[in-house]
């Protein structure tokens, strides 16, 4: 008589980058408005400004075979591989003051920024 040996049950991965509930509202709102022509928001990083690096958002148009692929409260996030280890742990905001309202990452691994706001120094997450 044969066994069956049970498969294992694999544990969700966690999720190396979160959206708040108003990113998630706004991203869904500019993914809606759209109307598909994007796959969904790529973010990253990339080297310049005074501090050394600084981050970036765009529409995703493809996907690259190394991307790391996730879904949060309906958006889709593609994050390039060179970017993970820098990006581990960041939360992205949504904030609206009087002067107007932008996108703003909540990183842990983020050691400094410049006086304008627009590069940070950011370590690679440790193991």
């Amino acid at each position: 008589m044969d066994k069956q040996i049970p498969t294992p049950r694999r544990r969700e991965r966690p999720k190396p980058f979160r959206l708040t509930d108003a990113a998630a509202l706004r991203l869904n709102e500019i993914m809606r408005e759209a109307e598909g022509r994007y796959l969904g928001v790529r973010v990253g990083v990339t080297n310049g400004g005074c501090a050394g690096m600084a981050y970036t958002m765009n529409y995703a148009e493809t996907t690259d075979p190394l991307d790391e692929v996730m879904e949060d409260r309906g958006v889709k996030i593609f994050i390039a591989p060179k970017a993970i280890l820098f990006l581990i742990g960041t939360e992205l905001d949504f904030e609206t003051t009087k002067l107007g309202s932008r996108f703003t990452f909540k990183n842990p691994n983020q050691t400094a920024a410049c006086g304008c706001g627009e590069s940070v120094s950011i370590t690679p997450a440790s193991a």
